[in-house]
């Protein structure tokens, strides 16, 4: 039953989202996986090391695939190379149990949310209500981002 709730509040929290905010959403989930993983690696937790990786690819890779690279410019081609630079310093962590590079990703990720997120509330009116981006019932019953042929939550 808790469960039923929890996953209800989630849809409604993504339906009520617009795309900015759930832009600045995926870099939030980017930060908690990194510390995740961060903290795996210290507590030598393989499993948990794993599990937090693989969603932190996930984000930073469909963070990747929503840009425009046309219609973005010099902007979007930037943050491609900066994703492609964040994939490799994960993979480099995750490969080398070493905290370092989730580290340095997360001090990429911090200002690219904190820009993010200037550009969502600002692109809102304080009285506004957000209205749904996607139509309801669109959504999974948890946020997730699907890589490959496998759906990961975030």
């Amino acid at each position: 039953m808790y469960q039923q709730g929890l996953n209800a509040y989630r849809r409604t929290e993504v339906q009520s989202r617009t795309p900015l905010e759930l832009v600045v959403m995926l870099y939030d989930g980017a930060l908690r996986f990194t510390s995740q993983a961060r903290e795996a690696i210290e507590r030598r937790d393989i499993r948990a090391r794993r599990d937090a990786t693989s969603r932190l690819l996930a984000i930073v890779s469909e963070l990747q695939n929503t840009l425009d690279l046309e219609k973005g410019g010099e902007v979007a081609v930037q943050l491609d190379g900066l994703y492609d630079y964040m994939t490799a310093k994960i993979v480099e962590s995750s490969t080398k149990n070493d905290v370092a590079p989730l580290d340095e990703v997360r001090k990429l990720l911090e200002p690219l949310r904190d820009a993010w997120q200037t550009i969502a509330s600002a692109s809102q009116p304080a009285s506004s209500v957000a209205t749904p981006a996607i139509p309801v019932g669109a959504l999974p019953a948890q946020p997730s981002v699907t890589v490959g042929a496998k759906e990961l939550p975030i």
